[in-house]
């Protein structure tokens, strides 16, 4: 559901937009192109928290018959390369 959500804003927005283009005076189109983009964000945080919670799931699935979890990792970021590197806790 959240996906089909985040694209049919999106789909408005540039219907709204284009509808802008063609007549500047159109009020809703105006309000239309202020607001969406606040709710696309905020749809796109709730898809990548949804996401990211399926991805820890299927993860524990995977490391449950070895006794692990994905709180057994932990990521942290170098600040001077800005990569990553795991770090595995028990």
């Amino acid at each position: 559901v959240c996906v089909c959500v985040f694209l049919l804003l999106f789909s408005f927005l540039a219907d709204y937009e284009e509808a802008l283009k063609q007549d500047p005076t159109n009020a809703s189109a105006r309000d239309a192109c202020r607001t969406l983009p606040s709710r696309i964000a905020e749809q796109r945080e709730k898809l990548k928290e949804e996401m990211m919670g399926k991805l820890k799931d299927l993860g524990n699935m995977i490391l449950r018959p070895f006794g692990m979890s994905t709180d057994n990792f932990q990521l942290v970021q170098d600040q001077a390369s800005g990569g990553y590197s795991v770090k595995f806790n028990q």
